[in-house]
């Protein structure tokens, strides 16, 4: 009989079908909670101290008080990791407002409810060239850092399903998304970098972008070796003529864009940068120094 995986909920791990919360929780009714998407790989998680401390940002922000301290969370995330025997896996780490009542007010709610989910799931990183996706430009556009800024992690992700749903209807990957003045900001979930000329840019902190770990961890990759990263507004017509698009993500790691909008990107496959970033981030990602350990040092493999 195949063991059904734990869920960590408020201080207890219980059985997937029996992991459940209240229907009066303000992050059902509302979307009134943070999260965070996070890897692990070959029994390390990846850059955890990094999305913790972001949990805790978005967190304050909402001036959602969080009932466990950062040393508590993290040994939660471990400890999940544990009870399921992963070592390779993709982790869901949620914090809502928490039961209430039927108003959006969060003084309504008495307690956050956190629970934790790691499921296995191999990485794509590795010997092969990064998947190519075809894209679109959404119509939906990136919500400004003044209204429901998406450098809050929260649990309303609307602006990106719309996007995304809008390119499955036009047969495409996935969105790029811009901000309110028309400047390129990110992907539905997932952060961009254009090439030209040998050239890296990605889009500023001003077009309302999430601050990705995985973006920040590649801007400092490129910086280790020796190519040029600028943080700035880029157009629409700045990313249909560059030589190379890609994504990255903690979900997604490296995509390679071959079309915006049924254009081309550069030849429309891997550009040659792009292809040395996805060898070079396979390699990060398995570093001692880039991960917390989930398990004692011999059960790490090798």
């Amino acid at each position: 009989m195949v063991k059904e995986p734990l869920v960590y909920v408020d201080g207890r791990f219980v059985e997937k079908s029996k992991a459940v919360v209240s229907v009066f929780d303000h992050g059902l009714l509302y979307g009134d909670g943070v999260f965070e998407g996070i890897r692990a790989y070959n029994g390390s998680v990846f850059r955890l101290a990094d999305h913790i401390s972001r949990l805790y940002d978005s967190a304050k922000v909402i001036r959602l008080k969080m009932p466990i301290d950062e040393r508590e969370m993290t040994a939660a995330v471990l400890e999940t990791m544990r009870k399921n025997d992963l070592r390779d896996a993709y982790i869901r780490l949620v914090v809502t407002r928490g039961a209430g009542d039927l108003g959006v007010d969060p003084a309504l709610c008495k307690s956050p409810t956190v629970f934790i989910i790691a499921e296995p799931m191999a990485s794509s990183l590795g010997p092969r060239e990064p998947r190519v996706v075809r894209m679109i430009f959404s119509s939906y556009r990136r919500d400004a850092v003044d209204a429901t800024s998406h450098e809050i992690k929260s649990l309303n992700y609307m602006n990106s399903i719309l996007a995304k749903m809008e390119a499955s209807s036009a047969g495409a990957d996935d969105a790029i998304m811009l901000d309110h003045r028309g400047f390129v900001s990110e992907a539905s979930v997932s952060n961009i970098f254009i090439v030209k000329d040998g050239k890296l840019s990605t889009p500023s902190s001003g077009a309302g972008i999430l601050h990705g770990i995985t973006r920040r961890r590649v801007i400092s990759l490129c910086s280790d070796l020796g190519l040029e990263v600028a943080e700035r507004d880029i157009t629409p017509f700045e990313l249909s003529t560059a030589d190379e698009v890609f994504l990255v993500g903690t979900k997604s790691e490296v995509l390679a864009v071959g079309s915006v909008g049924g254009v081309d990107i550069g030849t429309g496959g891997v550009g040659g940068v792009t292809r040395k970033l996805y060898g070079e981030f396979s390699k990060v990602v398995r570093r001692a120094e880039e991960g917390t350990p989930v398990y004692e040092p011999e059960r790490v493999r090798a």
